[in-house]
Order: C-alpha cells, then sequence, then structure tokens
C-alpha cells in the first residue's frame, strides 16, 4: 500500500514537471516549434517517451496544461459574481470578465507563462477550439455573459457578441504582453496586476458603450 501510494506521488509530480516545462516552452517558442523530446528534456525526463506516456499527444498536454489553471481562475471568477448578482450595472460584469486571470497571474508570482501560452494557442484554429471548449464549461463565465446583456439591453446581440470577441482578444494579449515585459525586466505602464486589470476595464466598458455606426 506505502508502495503504491510513493509511486502515485512520483507520476503526480512527474506530470507537473511535464506540464510547467511544456507551458514555458510553448509560451517562449509556440506549440508547434516544440517536440515532445525537448518537453521531456526540459522536465528532467531521460525517458523520451515521457510525455507520450504520461499525457497522450500534444493536444492532450495542451488541454492539461489550460485545465491546470482554469481551476483556480473559475474560483476567482465564481467569488466575484457572487458579489454582483442581479446587478446590471456594466462595469460589475466586465470586472468579473477581466479580473480572473489578471488576479491569477497576479497569485503565481514573477516569472510566469500562461498568459502567453494561451496567446499561443489562441493563434491556433485547432487549440484555440481547446480554450473555447474549456471556456463553455465555466458556469460563471456563462452568468458574466447574461450579465453583460442585461446591462446592455439596447445593444444588438450581434454587436455585443464582436464586442466580445474584441475583449477577449484584449484580454489575452494585454496579459500576455503584461507578462513578456515583466519577464525580460522592461517598464510596463501599470505598477501592479490589479492596477493593470483596472485600466481594461476601463478601456473595455467604453468600448462597449461606444456608439454603433449604421451597416450601409
Amino acid at each position: 500500500m506505502a508502495g503504491r501510494a510513493v509511486r502515485a506521488e512520483q507520476v503526480s509530480a512527474t506530470r507537473e514537471l511535464i506540464l510547467s516545462a511544456a507551458e514555458r516552452l510553448y509560451a517562449e517558442h509556440g506549440v508547434y516549434a516544440v517536440s515532445n523530446r525537448q518537453v521531456g528534456e526540459a522536465a528532467g525526463q531521460g525517458n523520451n517517451t515521457a510525455v507520450g506516456y504520461h499525457f497522450g499527444t500534444r493536444t492532450d498536454l495542451v488541454r492539461a496544461i489550460v485545465r491546470k489553471h482554469a481551476a483556480p481562475i473559475e474560483e476567482i471568477r465564481t467569488g466575484l459574481v457572487e458579489r454582483v448578482v442581479g446587478s446590471t450595472e456594466l462595469r460589475d460584469w466586465v470586472d468579473c470578465l477581466v479580473r480572473p486571470v489578471f488576479e491569477h497571474l497576479a497569485a503565481l508570482g514573477t516569472p510566469t507563462w500562461y498568459a502567453r501560452f494561451c496567446a499561443q494557442v489562441m493563434t491556433d484554429p485547432a487549440l484555440h477550439r481547446i480554450m473555447v471548449e474549456e471556456a463553455l464549461g465555466s458556469p460563471a463565465l456563462r452568468e458574466i455573459v447574461e450579465g453583460l446583456r442585461r446591462s446592455l439591453p439596447d445593444l444588438p446581440d450581434e454587436v455585443q457578441a464582436e464586442r466580445g470577441d474584441m475583449a477577449r482578444q484584449l484580454i489575452v494579449h494585454m496579459t500576455a504582453e503584461r507578462e513578456r515585459a515583466l519577464a525580460e525586466d522592461t517598464a510596463t505602464p501599470r505598477a501592479g496586476w490589479q492596477d493593470a486589470a483596472t485600466g481594461l476595464v476601463d478601456a473595455l466598458v467604453g468600448m462597449w458603450r461606444a456608439p454603433v455606426t449604421p451597416r450601409g
């Protein structure tokens, strides 16, 4: 029994090493520029088949990285949503949309790689679907989307969807750019992740409230 428990701990530790190595390498070089062998070597695994043994395909590994971060992000998101349930104030719901990722990255300390990893994944059509599928499984995120709709009753559905896509792109790439700047020890417009989130919330509230030009 004790031997089985030790083995389970070893497997868990190995998986964590592989996840961390893959996240860093994918963030820095792109998902398809990195081989499973390189991931295994970076994780300190002498066996070239270690990545495949523990995770299967590259897509499975990407999904595992996303899920590793999804749980703490969802916990933050749920807490924020619980504070504003029933609100029709736009800023409340934009806050719930933006802050979870920023707060999660702040909690990870420096350096982090997850924001740049997400930016790499979101540019690939096949891998992008993983992010979308995981997001659709978030009850709190569905509540945020509904909250945004309630706070913008006069905004046409297609415009709400379009601006939702804009918001997603800004969240992904603004966090990635800030993460890169911190990793390179270069100046950032805002001192901390919380302040950076506030700046993006300000911008997105303005974007959602912007006038809609009639289509010709």
